[in-house]
């Protein structure tokens, strides 16, 4: 398949691998097999098809006598670059004339443009790495948080990738014995015990398992965690927004029913990013845009990952209090019980609320136990999979994938145990095998990979 893939890659191509903008310096990168001969052309220094790979050259751009600009040359002789083919990468200043004007001649020179994602694809397709490792680059250049960063270099680096090879490995293998039986089936011979098979799949399935079960978490690390900041009118979620971002994001006001719309902002606790939404106070309400307010904390209520949930120490009583947590509870949501204003609370109150399980006390007001309060929404995103090492899957299409999978080994399994013929027990199996090698891209078409690698930014 990949070889099929790799015919009309032999053109050159070329885009700027930094972000658009003026700034100090840009990079224009140029991959193919006459990318070193192409700049060479337009390069006044060293000649560069006399040079050593994994080199710099300083020396001009120039446009027939006209020189463009000054520019450091870094030299990457093939195989040994990120495609597996000769790149050259210019760095100029980075003026949006100079940029265009050097991408401009490059291109008349016999280059063409690249598309979102080419560089990688290229490199995934000559064998630099692949089809996970590929799609956590694209992660890698899009974390903002280190639990992200973390995720994307470990697949980066092969982890997830290593654990799906080693399933595919033992389930490659009985798939071959089961395979040879079927060219002698007039024999009536076994090459592939059946209780060894089943014992294999079992044991794939754990680990299956265990993967699919890492998504909740691989989606947390890579797209944080919307969380809802929720409750009665007056409760204190403004103050808490902006004690949490540390700045004054919301108006806060003693006039109830302040907030009439969500206000959004993100902050990263320990690496991981939460997106706080401070939204209108929980209440029956005659005022028409209060009302609409009122209706779309409920909405956002209903599509949070996590809400934080408010209740009024000061002002609040202990049956409206209990009355709210069962609704929460009826919500299926996760949440966490906070118990403000503490600074003047309700003696009584807090007394009966300090056996709520769960119940966290803070002064939004004074920055009281803030932390604690952190420290809670850490431990409710349970990310002690990803702290002990175990592998995370992250990527929605690998999670698929090994949905499907799972679904074609527990047909093994049924097969088994209903003592199927071996053309569809080999069925089955292939099948499994096809949506492991999915996830690498050791099974691919045009499809899939185009669709991966245009969702990257074109230069990379």
């Amino acid at each position: 398949m990949k070889q099929e893939l790799l015919v009309g890659n032999d053109d050159t191509i070329v885009a700027l691998a930094t972000p658009q903008g003026s700034g100090a310096i840009a990079v224009i990168r140029v991959s193919g097999n006459e990318a070193i001969s192409l700049v060479n052309g337009i390069f006044k220094g060293k000649d560069l098809e006399k040079q050593d790979t994994h080199t710099l050259h300083f020396g001009t751009i120039r446009d027939g006598e006209k020189i463009l600009d000054e520019v450091v040359v870094s030299l990457f002789v093939a195989p040994k670059s990120f495609t597996k083919e000769n790149v050259v990468e210019i760095s100029c200043h980075g003026s949006n004339f100079i940029i265009r004007e050097i991408l401009k001649l490059i291109i008349r020179r016999g280059a063409r443009h690249a598309r979102p994602g080419e560089f990688t694809k290229r490199a995934f397709m000559n064998g630099a790495f692949d089809l996970a490792q590929a799609e956590a680059i694209a992660d890698l250049i899009a974390s903002d948080n280190e639990a992200a960063h973390r995720a994307a270099l470990d697949q980066m680096r092969g982890g997830f990738s290593d654990e799906i090879s080693r399933l595919r490995e033992k389930l490659v293998h009985f798939a071959s014995m089961i395979e040879l039986e079927l060219d002698f089936s007039e024999e009536d011979v076994e090459f592939a015990s059946r209780e060894d098979l089943e014992e294999l799949i079992r044991e794939l399935l754990k680990v299956i398992n265990r993967l699919i079960d890492s998504f909740d978490v691989g989606n947390v690390i890579k797209n944080g965690v919307p969380t809802v900041i929720a409750g009665k009118p007056n409760a204190g979620k403004s103050t808490l927004l902006n004690a949490m971002l540390q700045e004054e994001k919301a108006i806060v006001s003693d006039i109830a029913g302040t907030t009439r719309d969500f206000i959004e902002d993100e902050m990263i606790i320990q690496g991981v990013s939460f997106r706080f939404i401070d939204t209108a106070g929980l209440r029956e309400t005659t005022d028409k845009i209060e009302s609409i307010g009122v209706e779309r904390t409920r909405q956002k209520m209903q599509q949070a990952s996590l809400i934080i949930y408010m209740f009024d120490l000061e002002q609040d009583s202990i049956t409206e209090i209990r009355r709210d947590i069962n609704k929460l509870e009826n919500l299926g949501i996760p949440f966490l019980k906070v118990g403000n204003k503490l600074d003047t609370a309700q003696p009584e109150l807090r007394e009966t609320l300090e056996n709520e399980p769960g119940m966290v006390f803070i002064s939004a007001k004074t920055g009281e136990n803030i932390e604690q309060l952190q420290e809670k929404l850490l431990e409710t995103v349970n990310l002690d999979k990803f702290k002990t090492g175990n592998t995370i899957v992250t990527n929605t299409r690998h999670y698929e994938s090994l949905l499907e999978t799972r679904k074609s080994l527990e047909d093994v399994l049924e097969g088994l145990d209903g003592g199927i013929t071996n053309d569809f027990l080999a069925l089955d199996i292939r099948q499994s095998l096809h949506h492991l090698g999915s996830i690498t891209g050791e099974v691919s078409t045009d499809e899939i990979l185009g669709n991966i690698f245009s969702k990257f930014c074109i230069g990379k």
